[in-house]
């Protein structure tokens, strides 16, 4: 059973935001919580050594990250007594210069006040020039219902931003009317529009629609509801986690969420059965409407960042890089037992930067450039033939915990097999057409975390079709001899890349980090992340092929792959900083 932090330190303060005076309560609740004081043996097999994750208990959403004064900042759900997800859920925070190395702080947000008595949950932070960040969240209150906060911090000059201060008329948004009150959350970052008012997104579910219901404020404090979502459908479950962010339409540079011009276009997007989906679109702000280019159809089709464990995902635009970020949190796949033995769950992705693809259809991603830092041993070879049933190990890497890089060539296009495009779904042919399955133009692509002998393996890879309109590109993770264990999900994955490999060849690149591959393939135009559980294949026992499944011979244009040395991951307590950007 949770103990709740019943001990409160009042404290009445005023905060000057567009010229209106504002009486805060002070949380200091949080302060007795000190969980990051106890580490995890470091040779557990399925602890990652460079993605995020506190040193034990529950992890989940990614919450209001930013950059403020030099520092980034990424706060997240979190259980502070144990490995499963609780009823008393907080915002843990961390500090990083780099986005790599990481600083566990004291928890920035805990339950305290009768608007968030039963667990703070997700939301965003926005930055007012001129006068800081503040919070955006929902909390569970006394009846169990779900309402929208704010918080401030007390320290504006301090760039770690250590204390956090509710606002006293908290809460500021409610339930309204035709929306249950277990179906109102996640607010977003704010965007300031033409006319000088913010406006913010809230993810619900009302009348059979899932939906992103409109708030105004012209102050920050006092918002009103618009009389219409920004947008609605029929076609999807409850929204969480919503997110909505313009992105430049010739520039991989990203832009400040207030941007809007004629050089943009805008992302709308939502986290709904079990992924996050997203439109690109329109936003018409005189109407208070998003016109998206394509709309939701609750098939295969639909827009996703990630087609594998990726799930309530935040964005932020990172203003030194002129970059948008994009986190997601991985959940693990094994049992809740497995769980609770390694006293751990939940991960987050390596962030990645996101922007707008060429063609105007799709949107890109890509690891973000400061997990190179972490380049160890490297090994890369030019213009290798892999011929049918050709499988080779990369060696002279640590395969368990690395950074690879390859490009394919595809000399004999002209003799893929056929494929009608019409109402396949690209997991459900990923899984009946696995790497064991021969083709013509493949499988071919990556075994990772593989045994010597290949008994266990998760293999990332490729087909080539022809289709009606040109060649069709298929990418897989099939998962299915991941782990000699019964009780983990080896779900195979699977997407469609919209790429010409007549024009460019294929490229695919793995981060492997123990439990987990991000997979992103044409370049970042596909993405699949997986959770791996081996059994065999863990720690010195781990191995990397290449491997050919196809009757048809390809080409190795490039590899290169490197060992990958470990992030920081401490408390502040234990951490020195040594200037090195």
């Amino acid at each position: 059973m949770a103990i709740r932090a019943v001990f409160l330190v009042g404290l009445c303060c005023v905060l000057q935001s567009n010229g209106i005076e504002v009486e805060a309560s002070e949380n200091n609740g949080c302060q007795n919580f000190q969980p990051h004081t106890v580490m995890l043996q470091e040779k557990q097999a399925y602890r990652t050594s460079f993605h995020f994750q506190p040193p034990r208990n529950w992890l989940n959403d990614p919450n209001g990250p930013m950059w403020y004064r030099g520092v980034y900042h990424l706060f997240y759900q979190y259980n502070p007594y144990g490995a499963l997800f609780g009823d008393f859920m907080i915002w843990a925070h961390s500090v990083s210069y780099d986005l790599i190395n990481w600083i566990h702080l004291n928890h920035a947000l805990c339950p305290t006040e009768p608007y968030d008595i039963n667990s703070c949950w997700s939301g965003s932070a926005t930055i007012l020039h001129g006068k800081g960040p503040i919070i955006l969240y929902t909390g569970i209150d006394a009846n169990h219902c779900q309402v929208q906060n704010m918080a401030m911090p007390k320290n504006l000059s301090d760039p770690f931003l250590e204390e956090w201060i509710k606002f006293a008329q908290n809460p500021i948004m409610t339930p309204p009317d035709g929306v249950e009150g277990n179906n109102f959350r996640d607010p977003t970052t704010a965007w300031l529009s033409h006319d000088g008012k913010w406006s913010v997104i809230i993810g619900s579910w009302s009348n059979n629609q899932g939906m992103a219901i409109l708030y105004q404020s012209e102050d920050f404090f006092n918002w009103t509801k618009y009389q219409d979502p920004l947008y609605s459908t029929e076609r999807t479950g409850m929204w969480e986690c919503p997110d909505f962010y313009p992105v430049a339409v010739n520039s991989t540079y990203g832009v400040d969420t207030s941007v809007l011009n004629a050089g943009v276009k805008h992302v709308m997007k939502a986290s709904f059965n079990s992924h996050d989906y997203y439109m690109i679109g329109t936003y018409v702000p005189e109407m208070q409407k998003y016109i998206p280019d394509n709309d939701f159809t609750g098939t295969s089709m639909d827009l996703r960042y990630d087609h594998g464990k990726f799930y309530a995902s935040k964005t932020f635009f990172d203003s030194v890089k002129n970059r948008r970020i994009l986190w997601g949190w991985v959940n693990e796949s094994d049992s809740i037992e497995d769980d609770m033995d390694k006293g751990w769950s939940g991960l987050q992705s390596i962030p990645r930067h996101i922007w707008l693809d060429r063609s105007g259809k799709q949107l890109v991603q890509w690891p973000i450039e400061e997990i190179n830092k972490l380049h160890g041993e490297k090994v890369s070879f030019l213009h290798k033939k892999i011929d049918s049933e050709a499988i080779f190990e990369v060696q002279g890497i640590t395969a368990a915990q690395a950074d690879v890089e390859v490009v394919f060539e595809l000399p004999e296009l002209q003799e893929a097999e056929f494929l009608n495009l019409t109402a396949v779904d690209p997991q459900l042919l990923c899984s009946d057409a696995n790497a064991s399955i021969k083709g013509k133009l493949g499988p071919f692509g990556l075994l990772t975390l593989a045994t010597k002998d290949l008994t266990e393996q998760t293999a990332i890879f490729f087909r080539i079709f022809k289709g009606l309109k040109g060649h069709v590109v298929l990418m897989c993770s099939d998962q299915s001899r991941s782990a000699l264990r019964d009780e983990v999900d080896k779900t195979t994955y699977g997407t469609f890349i919209d790429i010409d490999p007549q024009r460019e060849n294929i490229s695919l690149r793995c981060l492997i980090d123990h439990s987990i591959i991000e997979s992103f393939g044409g370049e970042g135009r596909a993405c699949i992340t997986n959770r791996i559980y081996p059994k065999l294949a863990i720690h010195e026992e781990a191995h990397l092929f290449i491997f050919n499944n196809g009757t048809l011979s390809v080409t190795i244009s490039s590899l290169n792959a490197w060992s990958m040395n470990k992030a920081q991951m401490n408390h502040k307590e234990n951490f020195i900083y040594k200037a090195s950007h």
